[in-house]
């Protein structure tokens, strides 16, 4: 009989809608959350990467695991090896939501974590989401509110992606081997500019919308004024420049490979989500 299926992050933006497809394809869920609470009908099980005694309970019966690192997280490497350690003792499938662009280079952070799996013998599937459209009502909404999008990305283009297409994505790896051993670059539709995006979004809302490039410094003033801690910020500023250099702007077809549908555009998205921008 299968085992469990684990899902880290369970109340963030990719894991509740892959706790709901899974769960809707009858798989049993144990969903890992620091308050340990239950989410869309999967069981609750308390986890936190800072405390090692959750690991074991949470592995508890599971032998498959959505596996990625919080938000805010700046030591990629010791915070996921040792629970990945732990996983792949116990002969648990990993698929690893890693970043899009980091087999550029084996010194990235993230790259270090995904050849770690890769020489682990244990079964995995690394899928590396580009920019998520949803930061546009989460990071960015507050600036939309005032009518503007400031952020340091140039006149660089990405290729955004709906939290929506990750966990199905994610929800596919999880249920099939026929993807294991490989990595996914997880994009949307087609490549726009942060100028796109915002006529994109005025045209859904409504209203006016712009964009300004931002200085690294402007940026990482503004996020630290909304309560982000320096360090993180300053991150934040850093992942700009692969924007700017055109670096984030390719398209592929890994959610269709994955899941047998297009993604969805930011039109969709913008469509769909148009009263959040019109307020």
């Amino acid at each position: 009989m299968a085992g469990k299926i684990l899902v880290l992050g369970a109340t963030g933006n990719v894991g509740k809608p892959l706790i709901a497809e899974l769960v809707a394809k009858g798989e049993p869920v144990k969903a890992a959350s620091r308050s340990g609470n239950p989410v869309s009908g999967a069981e609750g099980v308390k986890f936190d990467f800072a405390d090692q005694a959750t690991y074991a309970p949470a592995l508890e019966g599971v032998d498959r695991a959505y596996v990625l690192a919080p938000t805010g997280t700046l030591d990629i490497p010791g915070t996921l090896l040792p629970f990945l350690k732990l996983a792949i003792e116990r002969k648990v499938k990993i698929v690893l939501q890693s970043v899009f662009g980091v087999d550029a280079d084996d010194s990235i952070p993230y790259r270090q974590v995904e050849l770690f799996l890769e020489r682990s013998g244990t079964p995995y599937v690394i899928l590396r989401p580009n920019w998520f459209t949803d930061n546009f009502q989460i990071f960015w909404l507050e600036g939309i509110k005032h009518g503007v999008i400031a952020v340091p990305a140039g006149q660089g283009k990405s290729s955004f992606i709906d939290v929506r297409d990750i966990a199905s994505s994610a929800a596919a790896a999880l249920t099939s081997n026929k993807f294991d051993g490989q990595a996914f670059n997880l994009t949307g539709p087609e490549a726009l500019s942060y100028g796109d995006a915002a006529a994109v979004l005025s045209k859904a809302s409504g209203r006016s919308i712009a964009y300004k490039a931002s200085s690294d410094a402007e940026f990482v003033t503004m996020l630290v004024n909304a309560g982000v801690p320096n360090a993180y910020a300053e991150f934040l500023a850093s992942i700009f420049h692969p924007v700017r250099e055109g670096w984030t702007a390719a398209v592929s077809n890994a959610v269709q490979t994955l899941t047998g549908k297009a993604p969805r555009s930011v039109e969709a998205y913008a469509q769909e989500h148009a009263a959040i921008f019109a307020a």
